[in-house]
């Protein structure tokens, strides 16, 4: 009953946003955004912004700040779309058109291949003629929603049309002020409206963007009164919590599982999960670059599904328990034959045989899905939810868990049943993917149902039920923010209790709220907030704190947050200064960690763990374009890469050394002269790519590479912080950052990094002719120490094996180089980054 309300609050939302979108004047907020954009003047942003705020009164206080913001990302989105779509105008033919609820549902006739490229929830443009933005002006057009497609051929006189589109449109005016339902008439609207009414018209279409992830959002945001804690979320503290019955409500670890966690995990990471064992409804966890936020996920998760409630274990165990009235011995032994049945027979239990799923039956890998009895009983059985804002940060965890699995109440390890549902599953991953698994068991049907006569043959048996069926039987279902609001999850016999949420640094507050619509009883967010933020396509929303994640929100608010405190990744003298500039120094270094991450080519200054390299490079933007190029800084690279790889052939592999810059043009154009250079493909030879797309990875060696050359003209979005940390974590032995220290010491941050490199005499001047740098006695000159070769050799055979040893033991963030690729990484990751 719960869920049929839930289900019609979300379409009265909805109706809403659609009322709204599909409204607008698609002209309108062309010419605005280019006003806009060349003001650049916040007072000109529409009347109505309000800025995200810590804390929030009531429910209307709340919405009333992040409704509009959405819908000015809804027209970034719109805008940014267009620009970045590649289909053109298609014709459709009207076959119906009928009044629904307010709005017109019209029935549109097309060419099959203009189906291939249109889903369900894309925002389309109809028009009675094509146009050109800003060269015509059609006489009727609107936008509308694409609610399903068909494809079953439709004959209307006598001229085959292949495929037909539900479309839903609002015709009856435009929505002027959301804190308001009043309609302003449409002139535009009026005409399509006449025409819709003719049938055999024909229009004109054109794909616009996507809305199926922002409208999860907005549905969120508007049932924010109905959702799990709903008085933490506004007030973002813990006076609105019901702290008195926390200790009664706490969980107690096994002590088996309790000793592998504590040689396992170091005192922040344990002080992290007992944190969540208290029942706090919200807990936050804080993970610097590589000190183990994914392993001390795992850990979480053997302690969540392994734990016991604590009122149960203490204060005398049962007998704590409230005792019932006794009774006489006769009933009694009535009772304890019906209890127990197989004193005096055949167990009836042992009669019913075990169901892959069943208490106690796990799959032995995440890749061998049959079942394993081990000893674990599951009494306490928990279902998790986990999720992240992208595919590849969401597939490192599934991949880390198959491949390390968890532990139970016994300190057994084992593969729990988990599902990764939504689009684009690594195939490392695959067999643990929905659609793999629906298929195994439509197979498994088919197989039991063959020569039987039944039939329920895979072909006929409801996908959307044996999708319900996994998801009820997993123990940990994995999903993308976006993805766990869909129609999917709506039926399941089951809620979650847990909910984790990874990288929730990296997600604007209502796509947090979208998996919390389930049910659960806490909610873990860890994440960065001092790493890379949400992706915010709205310069207007962001100004106005759109961009600002939940977790962050709370973190200011004064929640406390668990703070992962020890890292493994990056030698000493890459941790000082991000320790020091974002940490408040609070990051310490693992065990003997200065000799693991030492190697061959630390025996020059200028090739040492840290090292700045000032260059007079040129700054330039490509016509059309809001990124930013510097050829003088790649071709530098170019010349250092070269030198590198002649000394130690070993960095000659992408899983050792990576080029990084903010800007994607920047990408561009040195994979171009790599390839150039080298005749061949960069990614045969070092990995390119942007902050964004480095996300969560590692190499021995990073070469970053900032770009921004001018005087005084700023340094556009190099300066934000968050970047400049992801940047410059990213390498284990050698950072080695390529930029004009006069034009980064405008930043206050980077001042400080440039400070930093002269005040340690590792700040080197560079200019033309760059290969005379490079020079065998320029080289010299900057030796620190000769070792002999034998021992070299020694000691790199070492550090790989040690090495290998702590990136598979130890609790590393992320997961070993190579078992994701990077045709993983999100498109989005890389989109939206490019403008100042």
């Amino acid at each position: 009953m719960g869920m049929e309300k839930g289900l019609q609050h979300g379409t009265s939302h909805l109706s809403r946003f659609q009322k709204i979108v599909l409204g607008w004047d698609y002209l309108r907020i062309l010419r605005d955004y280019t006003q806009l954009k060349q003001k650049k003047d916040v007072d000109r942003a529409p009347s109505g912004l309000r800025k995200v705020k810590n804390t929030y009164e009531d429910v209307a206080d709340y919405i009333g700040t992040f409704e509009p913001l959405l819908l000015e990302e809804v027209k970034a989105h719109i805008v940014h779309g267009r620009d970045e779509a590649e289909t053109e105008w298609q014709k459709g033919l009207v076959i119906s058109c009928d009044e629904v609820t307010g709005f017109h549902m019209v029935t549109l006739g097309v060419k099959d291949e203009v189906t291939n490229e249109i889903s369900e929830n894309d925002l389309l443009l109809v028009s009675d003629e094509k146009f050109q933005d800003g060269l015509t002006l059609p006489g009727a057009y609107a936008f509308a929603l694409v609610e399903y497609r068909d494809g079953r051929p439709i004959q209307r006189n006598s001229s085959p049309v292949q495929d037909k589109l539900k479309l839903r449109t609002f015709l009856g005016g435009e929505v002027k002020q959301t804190n308001t339902e009043e309609l302003e008439p449409s002139p535009r609207l009026l005409k399509m409206l006449s025409i819709l009414k003719s049938t055999n018209s024909f229009l004109c279409i054109l794909k616009i963007s996507s809305l199926s992830t922002i409208m999860r959002e907005y549905n969120a945001l508007r049932s924010v009164g109905s959702l799990p804690f709903k008085d933490l979320i506004l007030s973002a503290t813990e006076k609105s919590l019901d702290c008195g019955n926390l200790e009664d409500r706490a969980w107690n670890i096994p002590r088996p599982l309790m000793e592998f966690l504590e040689s396992n995990h170091n005192s922040s990471q344990l002080e992290a999960i007992r944190a969540g064992l208290s029942r706090k409804p919200f807990v936050l966890i804080q993970g610097p670059p590589g000190t183990g936020k994914t392993q001390t996920i795992l850990g979480l998760l053997s302690a969540i599904l392994h734990s016991t409630p604590t009122r149960v274990q203490s204060k005398g165990g049962l007998s704590a328990l409230r005792q019932r009235l006794d009774l006489p011995m006769h009933e009694k032994y009535s009772h304890w034959g019906k209890a127990a049945p197989w004193l005096t027979g055949t167990n009836p239990r042992d009669l019913i045989m075990p169901e892959d799923g069943d208490d106690g039956f796990y799959p032995t890998t995440g890749n061998e899905l049959k079942p394993e009895v081990i000893t674990s009983n599951r009494k306490y059985r928990v279902h998790v939810l986990v999720c992240a804002p992208s595919n590849s940060a969401l597939d490192e965890i599934v991949l880390r868990l198959i491949n390390t699995g968890i532990r139970d109440e016994n300190d057994h390890v084992y593969n729990p049943k988990i599902v990764r549902i939504g689009l684009k599953p690594h195939h490392s991953i695959q067999a643990v993917s929905m659609d793999y698994l629906v298929e195994q068991k439509l197979s498994s049907v088919d197989r039991s149902t063959a020569g039987t006569g039944k039939h329920e043959a895979a072909g006929v048996v409801d996908r959307d039920r044996v999708r319900s069926s996994i998801l009820g039987e997993a123990a940990i279902v994995f999903s993308t923010l976006s993805f766990s609001g869909s129609t999917l999850f709506t039926r399941m016999n089951r809620v979650f209790d847990v909910v984790i949420i990874d990288e929730a640094a990296q997600a604007v507050e209502p796509a947090t709220l979208v998996p919390l619509a389930h049910g659960c009883k806490q909610v873990y967010l860890v994440g960065d907030p001092v790493q890379l933020p949400a992706t915010v396509i709205s310069s207007t929303a962001e100004k106005f704190g759109y961009g600002m994640s939940l977790f962050k929100r709370f973190q200011r608010a004064g929640y406390p947050v668990q703070m992962l405190k020890t890292q493994y990744r990056m030698h000493p003298q890459i941790r000082s200064f991000p320790s020091r500039e974002f940490y408040s120094d609070s990051l310490d270094d693992g065990p003997d960690l200065e000799r693991l991450t030492k190697r061959r080519w630390h025996e020059y200054r200028c090739f040492g763990p840290f090292s700045f390299f000032d260059i007079d490079g040129v700054e330039s933007q490509p016509t059309g374009s809001g990124s930013w190029v510097n050829i003088d800084e790649v071709e530098f690279v170019l010349f250092m890469y070269h030198q590198l790889v002649i000394k130690y052939p070993e960095l000659k592999s992408t899983s050792r050394l990576a080029i990084i810059s903010p800007y994607q043009h920047q990408v561009k154009l040195f994979r171009e002269h790599f390839r150039n250079k080298f005749g061949v493909k960069s990614e045969q030879l070092v990995d390119i790519n942007t902050v964004d797309g480095f996300q969560g990875r590692e190499k021995d060696v990073a070469i970053f590479s900032c770009v921004r050359a001018n005087k005084g003209k700023g340094i556009g979005f190099v300066a934000d912080f968050r970047r400049m940390n992801v940047g410059i974590t990213r390498a284990r032995s050698s950072i080695l950052v390529v930029g004009s220290a006069s034009t980064l010491m405008q930043d206050e941050h980077w001042s400080n990094l440039v400070k930093s490199a002269k005040d340690q005499n590792l700040l080197f001047r560079v200019s033309k002719p760059y290969a005379s740098y490079f020079s065998e006695d320029n080289l010299k000159s900057m030796l620190v120490e000769r070792v002999h070769p034998m021992l070299i050799e020694i000691e790199q055979r070492l550090d790989m094996m040690e090495n290998d040893a702590m990136y598979a033991g130890n609790p590393t963030e992320g997961i070993q180089e190579g078992n994701l690729d990077d045709d993983n990484m999100d498109v989005d990751a890389e989109a939206g980054f490019d403008e100042d």
